[in-house]
C-alpha cells in the first residue's frame, strides 16, 4: 500500500475513524531487521506503532515542526473531535515553510525595489 500510493505511512483503524496505530516505512524496516522476510506476512497490527502522536486542526505548522523534531517522527495524524481527519507529513510541513519563506522573500524584494 505504501509503495502503491507513494506514501510513507498509513493509519491503522478498525472502524475508519479511531486510530489503532500507524505503520511507517521505519516500522517495516524494524520488523524486517528483527524477523526477516517473514515479517511481510504478518498483520499490520503486529508491527504498527500503537502509541500514536496526533494533533488537532488548530495545531500550527510551527507546533508541528517542534513536535516532529522532538519526537523524531515524520507523520502526524490529525484528529477532529476524536475522529481521523487526515495526516500531516514532514513533507507537508517543509513545503508550507518553503512557501512562507518564498512569500517573505518576495515581500522584502518588493519593499527594497519599491520602498513599500
Amino acid at each position: 500500500m505504501l509503495s502503491r500510493h507513494r506514501i510513507g505511512a498509513v493509519v491503522v483503524s478498525g472502524d475508519g475513524s479511531a486510530i489503532d496505530g500507524i505503520v511507517s516505512e521505519r516500522d517495516i524496516v524494524r520488523a524486517l531487521a528483527g524477523q526477516g522476510a517473514g515479517a511481510l506476512g504478518q498483520p499490520a497490527s503486529s508491527i504498527m506503532t500503537s502509541d500514536v502522536v496526533t494533533c488537532g486542526p488548530a495545531t500550527t505548522v510551527e507546533q508541528l515542526m517542534g513536535l516532529m523534531t522532538e519526537r523524531r517522527i515524520r507523520h502526524v495524524p490529525v484528529l477532529d473531535d476524536e475522529r481521523l481527519g487526515g495526516i500531516v507529513s514532514i513533507g507537508d510541513v517543509v513545503k508550507n515553510r518553503l512557501s512562507d519563506l518564498e512569500n517573505e522573500t518576495q515581500v522584502l524584494h518588493d519593499y527594497i525595489a519599491h520602498g513599500r
